[in-house]
C-alpha cells in the first residue's frame, strides 16, 4: 500500500463513527455517514477501490450493488471504471422477469432479487456493499450471480468486521475491504 493510500485510509478510519450497543447490547455499530457527508473522504474512498480494482482486475463488465448502501458507492465506481452497474434488491422491488435467492437472518429469512437479463453467462462482476459481517447476504447476492452464469470476480465493501468471520462464507471469493475492525 502506497504512502497516499495509507494517510487515505487513516482519513477514512477516522470518520467511521462507533456506536456502543446499537442496535443491541454488545453490537458495535459502525456508522458511515460522516464518510458520505465529506466530500474528500468519499472521493478518496473512490480512488482507493478504483486504484484496487485496476490493479488486481484487467476485466470487469459490471459493478452489482446490494440493496441499500452498495447503491451509494457502486454507481460512482462504475462510472469511474467506465462500466455499467446492476442493482441487487430485496425481493418485490424490480420491475420485470427476476431471479432470487432466499437466505437466512437472525431471526426469520429474507430474499434477494436480480433481473433476469441483468448479467449474460461469462460476465465478470464485482459485488458492492457497505459491510461485510457474517456474509448471509453477501453469499446470496454470489448465487445471484451464478444463476445467470455470470463470475463473481470479488466481494467488496468499506467495512468487514472479521470477528464474524463472513469471508469465510464468501470463499472461493475473494474479499476486499477498505476497513476492518474485529
Amino acid at each position: 500500500m502506497s504512502e497516499r493510500e495509507s494517510e487515505s485510509q487513516r482519513l477514512l478510519a477516522g470518520l467511521v463513527r462507533p456506536f456502543p450497543d446499537f442496535p443491541s447490547p454488545g453490537v458495535v455499530f459502525r456508522d458511515i455517514t460522516p464518510l458520505l457527508k465529506d466530500p474528500i473522504a468519499f472521493g478518496a474512498m473512490i480512488d482507493i477501490w478504483e486504484d484496487h480494482l485496476k490493479t488486481r482486475y484487467s476485466m470487469v463488465d459490471y459493478i452489482a450493488g446490494l440493496d441499500a448502501r452498495g447503491f451509494l458507492f457502486g454507481p460512482v465506481l462504475a462510472q469511474r471504471l467506465g462500466i455499467g452497474f446492476v442493482l441487487i434488491r430485496k425481493k418485490g422491488k424490480l420491475p420485470g422477469p427476476t431471479k432470487s435467492v432466499s437466505y437466512d437472518l437472525e431471526y426469520g429469512q429474507a430474499e434477494l432479487e436480480i433481473q433476469s437479463d441483468a448479467l449474460k453467462p461469462g460476465e465478470k462482476v464485482i459485488l458492492v456493499d457497505d459491510l461485510l459481517a457474517t456474509g448471509g447476504t453477501m453469499r446470496a447476492a454470489c448465487e445471484l450471480i451464478q444463476k445467470l452464469k455470470a463470475d463473481v470476480l470479488e466481494c467488496s465493501v468499506v467495512i468487514e468486521l472479521k470477528s464474524l468471520q463472513g469471508a469465510e462464507k464468501l470463499k472461493p471469493v475473494p474479499v476486499y475491504s477498505l476497513l476492518q475492525y474485529n
